[in-house]
């Protein structure tokens, strides 16, 4: 089942209004501590800074913030680049495709659209990776894995990086790490997706906060699964993820929500 994606959006924004208001008790300090918040497309607002954008990741560095979301699509050269959508037309008004473009020419007419490998050699080892795996089609899927494998050689999956998508299928073109690198990212199919991810050996499950429930939760736990959930926006939120052992909060607040867990911390006794 889909809805129209304006609709989620006002119940998104209706769900962050109501939750924002709900009191939640203070977490433990160590919860606090082990908070990981993850921006999603880094800090932009998509007219001074864009989303998926060097300057959106760079602002975020030493600030309290985790990780890093962000997507990754293929030019028709098969050069991996950060970007979310399949053309230009939402944030450049232009109807350029993606896979219809050299990497060249596509960051020569756009220079906001940063390569992966720009993006791995600033932030690798500096914020954890989140990486979105779109789901589109892959010509070459050997050379593409091959390509993928290069890119991310220095890092250590796991602790610096992890692949996510909408669609688990998509994981498939990506064989040379483990399966509890992946996660998928749940919309109005939490359930489908939890399940596939206990599995396929997936490293958990991510998708918003209301959706995947306390039961989903305790079952993930169980397994020594991950939960990640989205996207978070306010200070009772925060509080109500962390009291429930959240794992990765996704936010499009991250530098926000960084210091209110650092107001957080100072409000809790540092143990003795």
């Amino acid at each position: 089942m889909s809805i129209p994606y304006w609709l989620q959006q006002g119940l998104q924004r209706g769900c962050d209004w109501l939750f924002s208001y709900l009191p939640q008790n203070l977490p433990a300090r160590e919860q606090l501590e082990k908070c990981k918040i993850i921006s999603h497309r880094g800090e932009h607002d998509n007219k001074n800074v864009y989303e998926n954008s060097l300057p959106a990741f760079t602002c975020l560095v030493d600030q309290g913030v985790w990780g890093m979301e962000f997507d990754i699509r293929w030019t028709k050269d098969l050069v991996p680049v950060v970007f979310h959508d399949t053309d230009c037309r939402r944030l450049f008004g232009s109807d350029t495709r993606l896979d219809e473009v050299t990497a060249q020419k596509l960051t020569s007419e756009f220079p906001q659209i940063p390569l992966l490998a720009e993006v791995i050699e600033r932030f690798g080892k500096r914020l954890h990776l989140m990486v979105e795996i779109k789901a589109e089609h892959y010509p070459d899927p050997e050379y593409q894995n091959s390509i993928l494998q290069q890119l991310f050689a220095d890092l250590e999956p796991k602790r610096d990086y992890h692949f996510i998508s909408l669609d688990p299928e998509m994981f498939r073109f990506i064989t040379f790490v483990k399966s509890d690198i992946f996660l998928p990212v749940a919309e109005l199919n939490a359930r489908r997706m939890s399940e596939i991810a206990h599995q396929r050996g997936h490293g958990g499950v991510t998708g918003h906060y209301l959706l995947l429930t306390d039961a989903l939760v305790a079952k993930h736990r169980k397994r020594g699964q991950q939960v990640g959930t989205g996207f978070i926006t306010s200070k009772n939120c925060l509080c109500r993820e962390l009291n429930r052992n959240i794992a990765w909060i996704f936010t499009n607040n991250a530098l926000e929500l960084a210091a209110i867990r650092q107001t957080l911390l100072a409000e809790t006794t540092a143990p003795s």
